[in-house]
């Protein structure tokens, strides 16, 4: 390290440091260890960078120093680390000077603190080390860096190191890029840390992705590359889709692309139970986050990158047609593609039309006759319903399933009301970024999953009616963190929704609760969707009903689902506490 003899200050006498062989000097509110080693000194910052513990309590030995709590070590001259886990220790340029020991107490550093946090970021996920991962976050955040680069680092890894491609992790984090806006202070921080970590975890122990190329002809049409994409798709053939899909991203604009991975997500049924299409949704709502093209510095793109990682969602997906809860004892897979099969004719007949929602458009949806919604959907779409509008009634049937989920059914089922919401969520979404009639399709499915859950309401659980409260919505928001470190207070954290709207709290407040709420514990994948798009759903209701329901399903859902070990934010309270400066250990 460069010495700047300018910046020097006297710390101790030479002597007295053969003597005792190290000490500890403060310089600029810093602990700074000395050590007289193999006739050099030494100078480092006595916090082991992996949890504070004083090295100066370690152990040094040929050019090491090793910390006596968890057995980091480190090279003595520049502070390099054998174990990753730990981090590189901060050293400190020193000279001896007529028997006085000189340091530099604040030495330049060589890399910007970004580019040092983006490194460690990148180093905990490839290690998969959630203290490395959650120090990063936290790093990166007060460099100012706390959305972008934690967002694009975890996708750059998760779309490389995973050979299945996009999946829970990668879509855990499009969640999270999500949730950021709905969560404030400490709690984007937790966001973020939850969508990285996930990631990690999703790729540990997977053999890497090698992506294809797209054809060096350009001048494809989409309507060529859009039919040799669903033929591969259908024959499952996963390097010809990925090589149809990349030319796509290459020669065609965003909107076409996505008519294209939406239309051959909707060519079968509900795939991967719903996982499937909210999945290239997510990637969608991700590239939103992170740029199409990315920074530059890469001939590929992020949309190449991040939307060939699908490509395995749609050819190695379980298609409903082929369960037989599709096919009996009502074969409603039929009703769905003979609905397909006169899509062209209702959407001709609904040209130019302007849709009223008639009055129990919603029960029909929530009936127990699949003939009857189908010929809701159908007739809706005859008389002018888009796209946008259609899907937007099918999420608030699927909402209701979730809100009315009966809690003597297996625990298991709450995901099977929460993947009918999520997979109708993103039909929902999509229409905002697609012009392909092909999302009805989606809302035929979307609808008649709302059919089949139809048991699991039965008998509906009971939800607060509107009432007029005076109670503090602060000490309502408490009472309800209160409810969800409580098992099975699911009709509780409904109520306490519900009459915060009563009190007249501010919603954006209750969304943050829920967030803290949420973000606190070891939420499964389940769980972390299912808040986020209610949250998201919120934003779009239209309705006091509506924005009640939107809240009070995710409120059950975590209710059902909390409280967990919370060891996570145990990992994250360390990160913070240690960025603060401050003292995990006991002093002897």
């Amino acid at each position: 390290m460069a010495t700047d003899t300018d910046r020097m200050v006297p710390v101790a006498f030479l002597d007295d440091l053969d003597e005792t062989g190290q000490t500890v000097v403060q310089e600029n509110g810093r602990a700074i260890a000395l050590f007289h080693h193999e006739g050099e000194v030494y100078a480092v910052d006595n916090r082991c960078p992996h949890m504070g513990f004083p090295l100066t309590r370690g152990t040094v030995e040929e050019g090491m120093v090793t910390c006596h709590w968890h057995h980091a070590r480190f090279e003595l001259a520049e502070g390099d680390t054998l174990d990753p886990w730990a981090d590189d220790v901060q050293t400190f340029p020193v000279n001896v000077r007529d028997g006085e020991v000189y340091l530099d107490p604040d030495p330049p550093s060589d890399v910007p603190a970004t580019v040092r946090w983006r490194n460690r970021l990148a180093d905990g996920l490839h290690e998969n080390i959630t203290l490395v991962m959650a120090k990063a976050v936290i790093g990166l955040d007060s460099a100012d860096e706390g959305f972008h680069t934690p967002v694009e680092t975890a996708v750059n890894f998760g779309t490389k190191y995973r050979a299945a491609g996009w999946g829970r992790g990668l879509t855990t984090l499009g969640c999270m890029a999500t949730l950021y806006s709905q969560v404030g202070g400490r709690d984007k921080r937790r966001a973020m840390f939850t969508g990285v970590r996930e990631v990690a975890d999703d790729c540990a122990g997977e053999p890497p992705r090698f992506q294809q190329y797209a054809f060096d002809n350009r001048d494809l049409s989409k309507e060529r590359l859009l039919s040799w994409f669903r033929d591969t798709v259908e024959v499952r053939d996963a390097d010809g889709a990925e090589r149809c899909l990349l030319t796509a991203v290459a020669a065609l604009d965003p909107t076409d692309v996505a008519d294209i991975l939406f239309t051959a997500a909707t060519d079968s049924l509900y795939l991967n139970a719903g996982h499937t299409l909210d999945f290239i949704n997510t990637a969608f709502a991700t590239l939103d986050h992170i740029g199409w093209a990315g920074d530059g510095d890469t001939e590929e793109s992020n949309a190449a990158k991040v939307l060939a990682s699908t490509v395995e969602q749609l050819t190695g997906a379980t298609r409903s047609e082929e369960l037989s809860s599709w096919r009996d004892p009502v074969d409603v897979a039929a009703l769905c593609f003979d609905a397909a099969d006169r899509l062209d004719d209702c959407v001709a007949a609904g040209e130019g039309r302007t849709w009223e929602e008639p009055d129990g458009f919603v029960d029909t949806l929530l009936s127990d006759d699949p003939e009857a919604i189908i010929d809701a959907l159908t007739g809706a779409i005859r008389e002018g319903a888009t796209r946008t509008e259609l899907a937007d009634a099918v999420v608030r049937a699927a909402t209701r399933r979730v809100a009315w989920f009966a809690t003597n059914n297996e625990f298991n089922d709450w995901d099977t009301v929460h993947h009918t919401f999520s997979y109708a969520n993103a039909v929902y979404e999509a229409t905002k970024r697609t012009s392909t009639d092909a999302l009805y399709r989606g809302c035929f499915d979307a609808a008649i999953s709302v059919y089949l859950d139809r048991f699991l309401n039965s008998p509906r659980a009971p939800l607060p009616d509107p009432d007029e409260s005076d109670r503090d919505p602060e000490a309502i928001r408490a009472d309800l963190l209160d409810c969800f470190d409580q098992q099975g207070e699911v009709n509780r954290a409904a109520s306490l929704v519900s009459e915060h709207f009563d009190a007249g709290g501010d919603p954006a407040d209750l969304k943050c609760v829920m967030g803290r709420g949420l973000l606190r514990e070891d939420a499964d994948f389940h769980t972390l969707q299912n808040v986020t798009w209610g949250l998201e759903r919120f934003d779009d209701a239209t309705s006091d009903e509506e924005r009640r329901l939107a809240l009070i399903a995710p409120a059950r859902y975590m209710a059902a689902h909390f409280p967990t070990r919370r060891s996570n934010e145990q990992t994250f309270s360390i990160a913070t506490r240690l960025h603060r400066g401050e003292r995990l250990h006991e002093s002897e």
